[in-house]
């Protein structure tokens, strides 16, 4: 494959979705997704176990949490000259809507985490000696200008709906 190949394989953008450690655990009853096998139905025991097997208290992240992780997104997409086009910080995930031509999405994803889990251990000592996050998260391909403005949408408004509908 040549690098013009490469590149038009790339994704026009991403849409990255990753949770705080232990609020999205796999058989969760809202639906779950299996790293392999991809959306997957409730499985309630499955939940249970995962649960018991948490080695740290769940903590959601405050006002104060989420601003600083947007902060740290948006600071690491400047100086990765990545295009951001939505950034959601809530309680217990956090969704991002970016383009990053020619670096690997995995690599993205985890860049974000990590400038983040910098910023607020930093900031707040109740992370200090704990996971923030949980291992990884969901990484969508956006291959369209309308698959961007669909997950800028969702992200900055059909969020704060979901509760009001």
């Amino acid at each position: 494959m040549t690098k013009s190949d490469a590149m038009m394989s790339t994704p026009l953008g991403l849409f990255i979705t990753w949770t705080v450690y232990g609020t999205f655990l796999p058989g969760d009853s809202r639906g779950w997704r299996h790293r392999a096998a991809g959306p997957q139905s409730s499985r309630p025991r499955l939940e249970l176990w995962h649960r018991t097997e948490l080695t740290q208290e769940v903590r959601l992240l405050t006002q104060s949490m989420r601003d600083v992780t947007e902060s740290a997104v948006r600071e690491i997409c400047r100086v990765r000259a990545w295009s951001l086009w939505a950034i959601a910080a809530r309680s217990n995930h956090v969704h991002v809507v970016l383009t990053a031509p020619e670096f690997d999405p995995k690599t993205v994803r985890d860049q974000l985490k990590a400038k983040a889990t910098l910023e607020l251990r930093g900031s707040f000592s109740i992370w200090k000696d704990r996971p923030i996050w949980s291992v990884k998260g969901d990484i969508q391909f956006l291959d369209t200008e309308d698959d961007i403005d669909t997950c800028v949408t969702y992200v900055l408004d059909a969020q704060n709906r979901k509760d009001r509908e």
